[in-house]
């Protein structure tokens, strides 16, 4: 029996990685270069984000916006180099960064984003809880929020704590409030 040669597939740069054509079958994330895909959030996932969303709308300052499911290099490594570009379900972002995207064209980048947000599924649990919590403190991104939806719905606000990546706090269900990154209270049981 005679084995195939494997192409092994070129590593990607950010840059590389944004020209690629928008995706239409599943949601595609570069790390370390490597292109990554997840399948398509199931309904409950959506309407989570949805909700939440709604939530937010209101109490956020005038200077952040909102903005779902949008690609964020994460600036890892120099321009050159394979790169990190993960999609957060939904990112807090300051609006001068959404004017110089505009601008500019590219990406959010990571120091734009003042929170990212991330809904746990069964195919994510891990990602979202270990390798995006560790490559969004490793950015900079000062605020990560884990929220998992499978019983009653929890938040665990992850905060930037210098050098050493995020500190987590206990999980929170019913009503979450803080004042970082900005005063906030969220009735988690409506995002069921």
């Amino acid at each position: 029996m005679t084995a195939l040669p494997l192409e092994r597939p070129r590593l990607l740069t950010v840059a590389e990685f944004a020209a690629l054509p928008e995706a239409t079958d599943g949601r595609y994330e570069l790390q370390e270069g490597r292109v990554v895909m997840s399948p398509s959030p199931m309904p409950e996932h959506q309407l989570c984000l949805q909700e939440l969303q709604y939530q937010l709308r209101d109490q956020l300052p005038g200077h952040l916006r909102t903005v779902p499911e949008v690609d964020v290099d994460l600036g890892l490594v120099p321009a050159e180099r394979p790169g990190f570009v993960r999609i957060p379900d939904l990112v807090v972002v300051t609006r001068s960064g959404l004017q110089r995207r505009r601008h500019e064209g590219g990406l959010l980048r990571a120091d734009e984003v003042v929170l990212a947000v991330e809904i746990l599924s069964d195919g994510s649990r891990r990602t979202d809880r270990t390798i995006k919590h560790d490559e969004y403190a490793d950015a900079g991104i000062p605020h990560y929020w884990i929220l998992d939806i499978d019983d009653r719905p929890a938040l665990t606000a992850c905060h930037r704590a210098g050098e050493f990546g995020y500190a987590d706090a206990p999980a929170v269900t019913g009503v979450f409030t803080t004042d970082a990154p900005f005063p906030v209270r969220l009735d988690l049981d409506r995002l069921a």
